[in-house]
C-alpha cells in the first residue's frame, strides 16, 4: 500500500508516492534505468527521473503523438490544464481522432514520470521542458518562439507603454501589467481579429510566412512601413539588433490554437502491398533457407586451411573481402554479411596465432554434424539477437576510421529492437501479406521519431536498420517474397505466435486504439491477439494507476527473449522449417565430359569427399562437380588411393563410371608420388634420375633455383610449400614426405581455431527488470521512503532534509535499550562498512556485545547493527 499523499502534488516525488504498486512497477519496467542501482526512497527515484539523461532517453521512447503533446506541454503556461492542452493539440475547431488519442497518451507520460499532476494543473518534468521548450539556440518542431512576456524581458518601460497604446489598450503604471494586458490581447480570438483586420496586406503576408515556423526574421534599422505597423503593435517582437520574432501568442491565434501544423494521433498503417499464398511464402523462404546454409558452409570451406590475416587493427581487409565475395559469387555487402553471421554464430573467429588468421572453430563442426533445418535455426537466432551490424561496413567511425569487417566499431545497440520490431510489424498481417518497406519505415518512423533536425545520416540510424532487416531476412529465409514465413513467425516466440488485425486498421473504426488482449511477450511491447476496444475516457484522470499498454501504437521497452524461450522459439522454427528442406541425397551422376551432377543437397560423407575430389562448377538447384587432374591429385594427398576412389565412385553414382574419369583416377594416381619433396630447406627426389633430369632442364624451374646433390636428389633454397607448388605447376604431381619419408596426408579440414565463444551482443542500457527484482526494488524504496519521511519527536535541533540524526554514544545506548522495553519504534542514522550513510526505521529487540538486534521496517527483515557505526538515534511521533 502506498502512503497516503495530498490530493493535489505538489512535487514529482509526492505524485509518486501517491501511486500504488502497479503503477511503480511500470514506471521502472519502463524506465529501467531508474532501478540501476535501486533508490533508497521516492525521492531520490523522483531525482533520477527528471535528471537530464534519464530524460532524453526516455523522450527518445516516445512514439510521434506522445512527443508531440510533451511538445505541446512546453510551449503551454506552466501548470496547464488538460483543455488548455486539447485546445493545443486539436485546435479551435477539434480533432475528433487527437481527443480520443490524447486521454491515453497522457496516462502514458503520467505512467513515465514525464508529466504529473491533476488534470487542472499538468506539469511536464522541469528537465523535459527545458529540452523541448522554443530558444533562439534550440528552435522547437512546433515552430513557436516565445511568449510575449519572454520576449520583452529586456525592453524599456517606455517603449512598452507606447505598443501598449498603439495596440489600444489602456496605458499602465508598470511593465509588468502592460505586458499582461498585451497578453490578454493576443489571446482574445475576436479582439485579435478586429486587430488583424485593420493589418496592410504586406504585413498580413509577413505573418503568414513566420505563422508556422522559423519564428525569427531579418529588419533592417528603418523597416519598411507594414514591418512597423505590426512592430509597433507588438505583434513583431526585436529580440536583437536586427532580428524579429513573432510572439508564441500571435502564432497561436494565425494557427487557430494548434502548436503543431498536423498533429499524428494514429499511427500509420502497415498493410499489405501484395498478398500470396503462404504455402509460396514457405517454399520460397525454405529454398533462402537452404541457400543460406549452402553459402556459410561454402564460405567456412574455403577458409579451411587458414582464411584472410587478421589486420592490425582487427578485422578483414578490403581486399580480403573483395576476394572473399569473388569467390561466393557474391556481391561485396551480401559476402560482408555472411561473414559478420558466422562470426556472430561463434562458427569463425581468429586463431590466435602469431600470423593471426580467421578460420572456423570448433563449433563449426559441431554445427556441421546438426540437422540442416537446425542449422538455420542456430544463423536465424542469432541474426535476430546480434548487435553486430554488417551493412556498417565501409563506413567511417567517429575518429573517421573505415570500419571493416570483423573489425571493431559495428556494434548496434539498437539493432535487434528494430529485426524484432520489423519482423513483429509484418507478423501482424494476414499471412502472406508483404507490406511495401516504405509503409514499414514510416510506422517506425512515428514509433520512434527523431528528435529535432538531422544534421548526418548517424541520426537516421533506425531507418537503415529496418531497410537492412528486410534484405537481411529475405536472404535468411525468415521472409519469403517480403512476407514473414511460418517458420518467422515462429523464431519470434510467443510474439509472432500472436495473430490479429493491424490496429492501425482497427482504428478506422473507433477512431483510436484500445487495450488489446493477446498472448504477447511479456514485457516486450510486441502485438498479441484480440480486438482494439475503443477509448472512450473524456480525460485520462489523475489515477496512479499505469494504463493499459497498447503494444501495436507503443512497443514500449523492448525485453529480448529469455535463453529458455529463445531455445524454444529456435526449436520450433526448426520444426516447422525441416518438412520444406529437401533430403540429402546419397548419389550422383556420373557423365562421360568428366562432371558428376548433385540433383539435390548430399549427405554430409558424400559432399565432403566430393569437394576434395572434384571442383564446383555451377550451382543452383543441381550442382554440377568437375574431375580434374588437380583435384584427383588433391584427394590422392588427402590420402585416398586409386582403389578407394573408383570403389567411392561406383557405389554412390547411379550412372556406370565413365572410362574417361576411370583413366584420369589412374593416370593421376600412378605419377602421384613418384616425384617426393622434403625440407633440406627442401629438396626432391626421385628414383628415376631422368625426371629430375627434366626438371633441372625446364626453363620453368629456374625461379625454383634446384641444384643436384646426388643422381636422384635435387635441393632448393625455397621451402617445401612452395617447391611443391612450383612442380605442380610444371605438370608433376609431387607429393610432401616427412623427416622419416613418410609420405604427408594433407587434411582439409586440418586447421581450427582453439575453442571460442561467440561475440555477446551489446546492450542499449539496462535491461528490464523481471518480476522478482521489480517487487523486491519497489519494497525497499517504499521501506526507505518511509524512513525517511516518518514523523520524529522535536527534540528542539531541526534537522535538515536527508541529515542523519546525531546523538552521543550513551544517549543511544540508553535509547535503544528503552525502545526494546516499550516496543517502540525508533530512526537511526547507520554508516556501513563502505563509509555509505543510511537513515532507518527499526524496533530494537535485543542490545547486547555492543551490536542491537532490531527488525528494520526499510530492508523488511531484522538485523543485527554494530553500535559504534550508529550515528544517533531519535524517537517516532505518536502517529
Amino acid at each position: 500500500m502506498s502512503p497516503e499523499a495530498p490530493s493535489t502534488p505538489r512535487s514529482l516525488a509526492e505524485a509518486l508516492r501517491a501511486r500504488d504498486d502497479a503503477s511503480l512497477a511500470a514506471l521502472l519496467r519502463g524506465r529501467p534505468d531508474l532501478i540501476t542501482p535501486v533508490p533508497s526512497d521516492l525521492t531520490q527515484l523522483a531525482t533520477r527521473a527528471g535528471t537530464r539523461a534519464s530524460v532524453l532517453r526516455a523522450l527518445e521512447r516516445l512514439d510521434r503523438f506522445a512527443l508531440q503533446t510533451a511538445q505541446a506541454l512546453a510551449v503551454a503556461p506552466d501548470p496547464a490544464s488538460y483543455d488548455t492542452l486539447l485546445g493545443l493539440l486539436a485546435g479551435d475547431g477539434g480533432d475528433a481522432a487527437v481527443a480520443d488519442a490524447l486521454p491515453r497518451t497522457v496516462a502514458s507520460l503520467r505512467e513515465q514520470a514525464l508529466v504529473w499532476g491533476d488534470d487542472d494543473r499538468l506539469r511536464l518534468v522541469r528537465t523535459a521542458r527545458e529540452l523541448l521548450a522554443p530558444s533562439a539556440q534550440h528552435p522547437s518542431p512546433t515552430g513557436l518562439g516565445p511568449t510575449v512576456r519572454e520576449a520583452t524581458s529586456g525592453m524599456s518601460p517606455g517603449r512598452m507603454q507606447e505598443i501598449v497604446a498603439t495596440a489600444g489598450l489602456r496605458s499602465t503604471h508598470d511593465s509588468v501589467s502592460a505586458v499582461t494586458a498585451l497578453t490578454a490581447l493576443f489571446t482574445d480570438r475576436a479582439k485579435m481579429d478586429e486587430l488583424l483586420d485593420g493589418a496592410p496586406e504586406a504585413a498580413r503576408e509577413v505573418l503568414s510566412r513566420l505563422m508556422w515556423g522559423p519564428p525569427y526574421g531579418q529588419v533592417t534599422a528603418d523597416p519598411a512601413l507594414h514591418l512597423r505597423w505590426l512592430l509597433d503593435r507588438g505583434l513583431l517582437l526585436p529580440t536583437t539588433p536586427g532580428t524579429v520574432v513573432l510572439p508564441r501568442e500571435v502564432a497561436l491565434h494565425l494557427r487557430g490554437g494548434r502548436a503543431h501544423r498536423a498533429p499524428e494521433p494514429l499511427p500509420p498503417a502497415v498493410e499489405p502491398a501484395a498478398a500470396h499464398s503462404p504455402r509460396v511464402v514457405d517454399a520460397t523462404a525454405a529454398g533462402q533457407a537452404f541457400t543460406a546454409l549452402a553459402t556459410v558452409e561454402e564460405l567456412l570451406k574455403s577458409w579451411h586451411q587458414g582464411g584472410p590475416a587478421v589486420l592490425r587493427a582487427g578485422g578483414l581487409s578490403q581486399r580480403d573481402l573483395k576476394r572473399t565475395a569473388v569467390a561466393l559469387d557474391l556481391s561485396e555487402p551480401v559476402a560482408a554479411f555472411w561473414v559478420e553471421l558466422a562470426y556472430a554464430a561463434g562458427l569463425l573467429a581468429s586463431d590466435g596465432q602469431a600470423d593471426e588468421r580467421y578460420a572456423p572453430t570448433p563449433a563449426y563442426d559441431t554445427w556441421l554434424e546438426l540437422p540442416p533445418a537446425e542449422r538455420w535455426a542456430h544463423l536465424a537466432g542469432t541474426w535476430l539477437t546480434a548487435t553486430r551490424t554488417s551493412g556498417l561496413i565501409g563506413g567511417r567511425d567517429a575518429k573517421d576510421r573505415t570500419l571493416s569487417a570483423l573489425g571493431p566499431g559495428l556494434d548496434r545497440s539498437a539493432a535487434p529492437e528494430v529485426r524484432h520490431r520489423v519482423l513483429t510489424l509484418l507478423a501482424g498481417l494476414p499471412e502472406g501479406g508483404a507490406p511495401s518497406a516504405e509503409a514499414v519505415l514510416a510506422r517506425l518512423s512515428w514509433e520512434r521519431p527523431l528528435r529535432g533536425p538531422q544534421r548526418d545520416s548517424t541520426e537516421d540510424l533506425r531507418t537503415r536498420l529496418a531497410r537492412w532487416t528486410l534484405t537481411e531476412s529475405e536472404a535468411l529465409g525468415v521472409t519469403g517474397r517480403g512476407a514473414l514465413s511460418g517458420q518467422g513467425r515462429a523464431l519470434l516466440g510467443s510474439e509472432g505466435r500472436a495473430h490479429g488485425v493491424d490496429t492501425a486498421d482497427a482504428v478506422s473504426a473507433s477512431g483510436h486504439p484500445g487495450p488489446e488482449t493477446g498472448s504477447g511477450h511479456p514485457g516486450s511491447g510486441h502485438p498479441g491477439s484480440g480486438t482494439a476496444a475503443t477509448a472512450t475516457a473524456p480525460g485520462p484522470g489523475a489515477s496512479g494507476t499505469a494504463p493499459e499498454p497498447d503494444s501495436d501504437t507503443d512497443p514500449g521497452p523492448f525485453a529480448p527473449l529469455s535463453p529458455a524461450e529463445q531455445a524454444a522459439a529456435t526449436s520450433a522454427a526448426a520444426r516447422l522449417l525441416a518438412p520444406l528442406l529437401p533430403e540429402p541425397l546419397d548419389h550422383v551422376l556420373l557423365q562421360a565430359d568428366l562432371t558428376a551432377v548433385a540433383p539435390g543437397p548430399l549427405r554430409r560423407p558424400l559432399a565432403d569427399v566430393l569437394g576434395v575430389l572434384a571442383d564446383v562448377e555451377s550451382k543452383g538447384g543441381a550442382t554440377v562437380y568437375r574431375f580434374t587432374p588437380g583435384s584427383v591429385r588433391r584427394a590422392l594427398d588427402a590420402g585416398q588411393t586409386a582403389v578407394g576412389l573408383h570403389a567411392f565412385l561406383a557405389e554412390h553414382s547411379r550412372t556406370p563410371v565413365p572410362q574417361p574419369l576411370a583413366y584420369l583416377i589412374d593416370d593421376v594416381a600412378r605419377r602421384h608420388g613418384h616425384l617426393r619433396v622434403g625440407a633440406a630447406s627442401s629438396y626432391v627426389r626421385c628414383d628415376d634420375d631422368a625426371v629430375l633430369n627434366e626438371i633441372l632442364a625446364d626453363k620453368r624451374a629456374a625461379a625454383l633455383r634446384l641444384r643436384r646433390l646426388a643422381p636422384t636428389v635435387l635441393a632448393a633454397p625455397c621451402d617445401p610449400g612452395t617447391l611443391l607448388e612450383g612442380l605442380r605447376s610444371m605438370g608433376y604431381a609431387p607429393a610432401a614426405e616427412s623427416a622419416d619419408g613418410d609420405v604427408l596426408i594433407a587434411r582439409a579440414d586440418a586447421h581450427r581455431t582453439p575453442p571460442r565463444t561467440a561475440p555477446d551482443p551489446v546492450p542499449d542500457g539496462p535491461p528490464p527488470p523481471d518480476a522478482t527484482l521489480l517487487t523486491a526494488a519497489i519494497r525497499a524504496i517504499r521501506a526507505g521512503d518511509l524512513a525517511a519521511t516518518a514523523p520524529r519527536k522535536s527534540t528542539g535541533t531541526e534537522l535538515a532534509g536527508g541529515e542523519l540524526p546525531r546523538t552521543t554514544q550513551a544517549d543511544t545506548l540508553a535509547t535503544l535499550q528503552a525502545a526494546v522495553l516499550t516496543g517502540d519504534t525508533v530512526w537511526i542514522g547507520y554508516v556501513n562498512a563502505e563509509g555509505a550513510a543510511s537513515q532507518r526505521v527499526v524496533a530494537p529487540v535485543r542490545v547486547e556485545g555492543g551490536f542491537v538486534t532490531a527488525y528494520d521496517h526499510t530492508a523488511d527483515e531484522v538485523r543485527t547493527y554494530p553500535l559504534h557505526r550508529i550515528t544517533g538515534v531519535a524517537e517516532l511521533a505518536e502517529d
